[in-house]
């Protein structure tokens, strides 16, 4: 197929990205391992069914546009209050990691290639990302211990946007006008920064405020309506100074990223779906216009430059970030092993390589070859090898032993502290962006989006799950949320909360055994959070005494039916383990509850467990 339409390329190209990320999420690997090899396999290099220059000169306004997107995104998710609340090693490894990174990678490009400085910084600025989506399903699947995940997964989050501001800064250094006075090139490379910095930061605050305005965008267009914006900003940067777009976009996202507005889950949400579609058709487009000859042109120094980043720049780069943290040797060696580089760094370096060219600074082909070769050794060496170097240096999890509760309300946190005070990690899934924030800062891992959604329950890091709970007041929501979750994941155990028990689908689940209803009884979820709000409820501990003889009928399984809401059973303590409360569970000598008590009836509480055979611990 030598002279296929453009706009076939483009389908082509599309449908291929697509087909190969669901692959990919099938089989559990990163999508940009398939993505390479289509774009590969497609192109002029393969089959030749692809070949990006049949769209002429609209390759580079699609990648630009799709770079727009991608950006705009990335910077949708760096939330600068999670930045300032992170661990240290976090904030080093995104700040001093960079640097050392960017200077590392620099180095080697200089010294092993004999590229000039220019060109050798451009590289160095391209490799500091580590990309999430490449990182996050590699973590999905190893089940990491949580410090060990959440530290590489919040690198690859944090350092996406701070990796394109400093490859922008570098591009603009590239891109200014030689052989004219020292000032007129600074004060062009100010214009550039300047501009992007501040029509993308007024952009991101006037977007932000019109989707506070109810009904200022009709309903049902609001997020393609910041798409349009933000192509229009990018579009319109570029139109008043060359090359600044890029910048202006992901500091729109950043600013918007961190401004709440009334759409701000949707248009999380929509920006993810559109992201993974330009993902899919730029990298595939991408990785085809790559030619295999500029590749070997680079020859053994190439792989020797890529040798370096990974033997000795990531190490050292992990080392200093991790001085003085908690962090074991063997933790520190396995993420000083996996920094593979993802879509932002080809993206980017697409870009790059087209301004150069198009400025007349030679080098840009050349660039983009080391950046896909360092791509395609960094994605794969840790694709093949990351699970066994995980096992070897005992940082995976032997099992299963995550809780997952759907609903971070004050009653779900009680419970989460309970699994809490054995080791047990807890994550919680919620839509409430308040809920949410309560939660993060209570110590607890949070995972914002639709608990339905199975993208949201691959970013709760489901296959390390072991118990899953729907804690919401919608009895309906907690059913299907245990249900996909024992679908999708395979997790053994499964809760919900009922306040009507014998209606709905959770009667349906619980008789084919693939849940367990919460508590003792039917509660009212949201009552009980209104109490905990107000002070009118508090935790006690309760040990099993056994069940009075005239009540053994009714006190079998610890129920008390008239107890209405007095009191609510969360959870039972039975030895160094923790089991939450159901109605099929059945105490036993030494089980110690976890129990709220409603503080204006705690008198008739206190009597009515009394009567189903538990015993009040005082506290010590």
């Amino acid at each position: 197929m030598t002279h296929a339409h453009p706009a076939f390329v483009v389908v082509l190209a599309l449908a291929t990205g697509i087909l190969a990320q669901s692959i990919a999420r099938h089989l559990r690997l990163p999508g940009i391992v398939l993505l390479l090899c289509a774009g590969v396999g497609l192109g002029p290099d393969g089959l030749n069914w692809i070949d990006p220059q049949a769209l002429g000169s609209g390759l580079f306004p699609i990648v630009e546009l799709a770079v727009a997107i991608i950006l705009f995104e990335g910077g949708l998710n760096l939330k600068l209050s999670r930045l300032l609340q992170a661990g240290k090693t976090i904030r080093r490894l995104v700040t001093v990691g960079a640097l050392v990174t960017f200077a590392g990678a620099t180095a080697a490009a200089h010294i092993l290639l004999g590229w000039a400085p220019i060109q050798a910084l451009m590289f160095g600025s391209l490799v500091v990302v580590t990309g999430p989506t490449v990182v996050g399903p590699l973590v999905d699947g190893l089940r990491l211990r949580h410090r060990v995940a959440t530290v590489l997964e919040a690198e690859g989050v944090l350092i996406d946007p701070i990796g394109v501001i400093l490859a922008v800064l570098v591009l603009e250094v590239a891109l200014a006008p030689d052989g004219g006075p020292l000032t007129e090139q600074a004060t062009e490379l100010l214009k550039r920064f300047g501009l992007g910095v501040g029509i993308g930061a007024a952009s991101g605050v006037l977007l932000a405020y019109v989707m506070r305005i109810r009904n200022l965008v009709p309903e049902g267009l609001e997020k393609i309506f910041v798409l349009a914006s933000v192509l229009l900003l990018f579009q319109g940067s570029e139109q008043l100074v060359s090359h600044s777009g890029v910048l202006a976009v992901t500091v729109a996202g950043i600013v918007m990223g961190n401004m709440r507005t009334r759409v701000d889950r949707d248009l999380r949400e929509f920006k993810e779906e559109i992201t993974v579609l330009m993902i899919g058709l730029i990298f595939v487009l991408l990785a085809a216009d790559v030619r295999l000859s500029d590749v070997q042109a680079l020859g053994w120094s190439g792989f020797t430059v890529v040798a370096c980043l990974v033997l000795v720049v990531r190490p050292l780069n992990v080392c200093l970030a991790t001085l003085g943290s908690d962090l074991e040797a063997r933790e520190r060696a396995f993420i000083s092993w996996i920094a593979p580089r993802g879509i932002v760094s080809a993206a980017v370096a697409s870009v790059a390589a087209g301004a150069l060219s198009a400025s007349g600074v030679e080098g840009g082909e050349a660039l983009r070859a080391l950046v896909f070769l360092t791509i395609a050794v960094t994605v794969t060496l840790a694709g093949v090898t990351a699970a066994p170097m995980g096992t070897l240096l005992g940082v995976r999890m032997p099992g299963r032993e995550a809780v997952a509760i759907l609903g971070a309300g004050r009653l779900a946190m009680v419970l989460a502290e309970e699994f809490r005070s054995i080791g047990r990690s807890v994550v919680f899934v919620d839509s409430n962006p308040d809920n949410c924030r309560r939660a993060e800062e209570a110590g607890h891992t949070v995972v914002l989006g639709d608990g339905v959604q199975e993208r949201t329950l691959q970013r709760a890091r489901f296959e390390s799950v072991q118990t899953a709970i729907g804690f919401t007041p919608n009895q309906i929501l907690n059913s299907v949320y245990a249900s996909r979750a024992r679908e999708l994941f395979g997790v053994p155990s499964s809760y919900v909360a009922a306040a009507r028990p014998t209606t709905g689908l959770a009667p349906e689940l619980v008789e084919s055994d693939e849940v367990s209803v919460l508590f003792e009884g039917a509660h009212d979820v949201d009552r009980w959070d209104v109490r905990l709000r107000h002070g009118d409820a508090a935790l006690e501990r309760w040990a099993w005494q056994g069940a009075p003889e005239a009540d053994d009928d009714d006190a079998e399984n610890g129920a008390a039916p008239s107890a209405g809401e007095r009191f609510i059973i969360l959870a039972i303590r039975r030895g160094d383990s923790v089991v939450p409360m159901s109605h099929d569970l059945v105490p036993t000598d030494g089980d110690v509850a976890a129990v709220v008590v409603n503080l204006r009836e705690r008198d008739e509480a206190t009597q009515n467990l009394e009567t189903m055979g538990w015993r009040r611990v005082e506290p010590t």
